[in-house]
């Protein structure tokens, strides 16, 4: 799927800032039954020295939605990545546009496993499987 392929309407951006400010934007579907849908339109800016799109690009795309996702099951209580691992599948291109889809697989009180894939139309290029941690507080700043 690429840039062409894509309503205008069907996505908004997330403001987010820090790192994903820099890869993004993030955007999420605006359809009522995919609200848990979340893309990234890639660019030149994504790609490595070979000519795909970088697997740092695709890892810390997977971990803000995972993120996310975690954030939503825990009633909105911070989460940090305890664990993640990745597996890449194939390769995107720049212009490709990329749809990431998160789902939780167990949640505790204290822990959330979330799984997310990562498709170009019907091409799967990455998958990651997460532990997320419910922090009693934010991280601070200094």
């Amino acid at each position: 799927m690429t840039q062409n392929d894509i309503a205008p309407g069907d996505w908004r951006e997330l403001k987010i800032d820090g790192f994903v400010a820099l890869i993004g934007p993030l955007l999420r579907s605006t359809h009522p039954d995919e609200r848990n849908i979340y893309g990234l339109q890639t660019h030149q800016k994504h790609e490595n020295h070979i000519g795909i799109i970088h697997g740092g690009v695709l890892t810390g795309i997977l971990d803000q939605v995972i993120a996310i996702t975690a954030w939503n099951a825990a009633d909105r209580h911070p989460t940090v990545t305890v664990q993640m691992e990745t597996r890449f599948f194939g390769a995107a291109r720049v212009g490709d546009f990329l749809e990431i889809r998160p789902s939780i697989r167990h949640a505790t009180h204290s822990l959330i496993f979330v799984d997310a894939d990562i498709t170009c139309g019907a091409k799967i290029i990455a998958s990651a499987s997460s532990v997320m941690k419910i922090s009693k507080q934010s991280g601070l700043k200094q």
